[in-house]
């Protein structure tokens, strides 16, 4: 199980911010580890632009630094850790396994390649991240190692076993999808699944699944799509709630975000909105509700599914 920590306390490792508004700044994982609540995204930030924004969001008080292989910018963030002075014990690092090398003789060797890049000896987290198993010509799909992610996953508690990764979860699973991972004697249950959670996708069901089930979700795109940002922050409750409690309609999103109990996952190359997304307040109970309400009364909407551009024959969130 994981649970909340609240302000900052005394001194520990991956010490974040202090959220003055009485939101949780950490949880605590089942290995006793403290994962930051809000992380930098890199997903899609360019060459040239994520070493400056990783440094600023370090600068800004971030702990927590959410990437993978597939990002190809590993190296860039890699060396602005390193610039950046803060000591490695205080930054969480998250990496993640990409579809090609779920086969088990592949996992350590790719895991090595992103530990170099990021010049580190250790990842905090690593993810499975997809539910889908690449074949080695990188056709779809490997069908057996698909369905049955086990052998994948026993490669990944060994990886913990070796020191190389402190914790081990998944991402883009479904209930179903984990349930069929768990139903193995794992001698590690999941940490963590990284999903997409936004205003038009609120997912309240597996918010409420995870909860119950000890599984830490973590919410990227939360402030919708590349190209639903704008329609996020235009939305007439958040904009209200924004005026009300003088905070920017961004900050409400993200401040709901953890209030309902997942990590969230803002992604942003401009320093003044990476600064921004770290001001996070508890919202009153009354306006939570109303924002929660809205965001699922409406029919939800995925703004990322992969499914057929990769060409498989199923819905990955199905």
């Amino acid at each position: 199980m994981f649970r909340w920590v609240v302000g900052g306390g005394g001194k520990c490792h991956h010490t974040g911010p202090n959220f003055s508004g009485g939101l949780q700044s950490h949880y605590v994982l089942n290995s006793g580890d403290k994962i930051p609540s809000v992380a930098l995204g890199v997903w899609k930030a360019a060459p040239g632009e994520v070493g400056q924004a990783v440094k600023t969001a370090l600068d800004a008080g971030y702990k927590h630094i959410d990437g993978a292989w597939i990002y190809r910018n590993e190296a860039e963030v890699g060396k602005a850790l390193k610039e950046s002075g803060v000591p490695r014990e205080d930054i969480w690092i998250t990496s993640k396994l990409w579809n090609t090398f779920h086969a088990p003789e592949d996992v350590e060797p790719i895991l090595d390649e992103s530990l170099a890049k990021l010049g580190t000896d250790y990842l905090d987290l690593y993810l499975v991240h997809w539910p889908v198993a690449t074949k080695k010509d990188g056709t779809y799909y490997d069908k057996e190692l698909t369905a049955d992610p086990y052998p994948t996953w026993q490669k990944l508690e060994e990886m913990v076993a070796k020191g190389k990764v402190r914790n081990i979860g998944v991402s883009n699973f479904n209930v179903r999808r984990i349930q069929n991972l768990t139903a193995n004697p794992l001698k590690i249950q999941p940490a963590v699944n990284q999903v997409e959670i936004n205003y038009f996708l609120p997912q309240p069901e597996l918010v409420q699944w995870s909860k119950e089930s000890g599984i830490l979700l973590e919410a990227y795109s939360p402030l919708g799509s590349d190209r639903r940002v704008s329609d996020s922050l235009n939305v007439p409750v958040v904009k209200e709630i924004a005026k009300e409690l003088d905070m920017t309609p961004a900050e409400v999103i993200i401040s709901w975000h953890v209030q309902r109990g997942t990590i969230v996952l803002p992604k942003s190359v401009t320093p003044s909105r990476i600064v921004e997304n770290i001001h996070l307040t508890k919202l009153p109970d009354e306006l939570f509700e109303k924002l929660e309400k809205a965001a699922t009364s409406h029919p939800p909407e995925r703004g990322s599914n992969p499914s057929k551009s990769w060409g498989l024959d199923f819905d990955i969130f199905e």
